[in-house]
């Protein structure tokens, strides 16, 4: 015990190191994340309570409020069932060029999302690959909800996938070679085995990837044509509010953004906690082999 206190003090659990360590992290936690937000919402209501209302209640506001959360209703659940496709195809199967679909996932965190976004216009674009047989048809992609539902998917592809994979991977495949060789068929094993033991880490992707879904600016600003009041999502709002000089309007519009945001942070934080340590309260496969209708004893 006296050899672990005197460790311990010796890597500076204790005494001035550990106080200027700790001292250091609450400082620069201030000045770079406390502190914006302050500004922000100290700006936000400098011009008093009621410009600010006029500002969130402007119609070109609420439809960029309304475009950003339709775009997160759309790209969330479709990543979200990827994610899991991907991740179930990846750590539960062996096929030829697994290493590549892997490496396909991760192609959106080494992109930039401009390029991204570039890259559409010359797919979708009126010169682009498939523009002029989507203008024949009359179908819209780019300057439109589609294109920017598009670039969303992109950019946010990754962060269910990743957050699975690595879990999946360390749990292995017994559970679900045990639940099939019990009788249990493909959906009832993810559904009964698969999804409760992965559901935590599943939950926090889907957190992340609403979050970046909703805060996502280059991708979107290249596809969208930034049109006020039509295809402006909120980041781009704020921008084209700060390009009118009007400050207070911009930094309200950041105001919404930003507890949007907190919120997001503060699902992420509960699900943290409660995913901690939480184990099925019986055997997966248990559930996973009882014929419907049945309850175990």
């Amino acid at each position: 015990m006296a050899a672990r206190r005197s460790t311990r003090a010796r890597i500076g659990e204790r005494g001035p190191v550990r106080r200027l360590l700790i001292g250091a992290t609450v400082l620069l936690a201030l000045l770079v994340l406390v502190a914006p937000l302050a500004v922000i919402f100290a700006q936000a209501f400098s011009a008093g309570l009621s410009a600010f209302g006029s500002t969130i209640v402007h119609p070109d506001t609420l439809h960029a409020i309304g475009l950003t959360l339709l775009t997160a209703l759309i790209a969330v659940p479709v990543n979200t069932a990827f994610g899991v496709a991907a991740a179930w195809a990846v750590t539960k199967f062996d096929f030829p060029l697994k290493r590549l679909l892997v490496i396909l996932i991760e192609i959106p965190f080494s992109v930039s999302p401009i390029v991204a976004g570039v890259a559409y216009l010359f797919v979708y674009g009126l010169q682009g690959l498939f523009g002029p047989a989507l203008q024949g048809a009359g179908v819209q992609v780019l300057f439109a909800l589609p294109g920017i539902v598009l670039a969303s998917l992109f950019v946010t592809a990754p962060f269910v996938a990743r957050e699975l994979i690595p879990l999946m991977q360390a749990q292995g495949r017994d559970l679900e070679e045990a639940a099939t060789s019990l009788g249990a068929g493909g959906w009832r094993t993810f559904r009964k085995v698969t999804l409760p033991n992965i559901r935590w880490a599943l939950l926090y992707g889907v957190v992340l990837c609403n979050a970046r879904v909703m805060g996502e600016f280059g991708a979107v600003s290249v596809v969208s044509g930034n049109i006020r009041g039509q295809t402006n999502t909120l980041p781009l709002h704020v921008e084209l509010l700060y390009h009118d000089y009007d400050t207070a309007g911009a930094f309200a519009a950041a105001a919404v953004l930003t507890v949007l945001a907190v919120v997001t942070l503060s699902l992420k934080v509960w699900l943290e906690g409660r995913g901690a340590g939480r184990r099925p309260s019986r055997p997966a496969l248990i559930d996973a082999t009882i014929p419907p209708g049945k309850t175990a004893r």
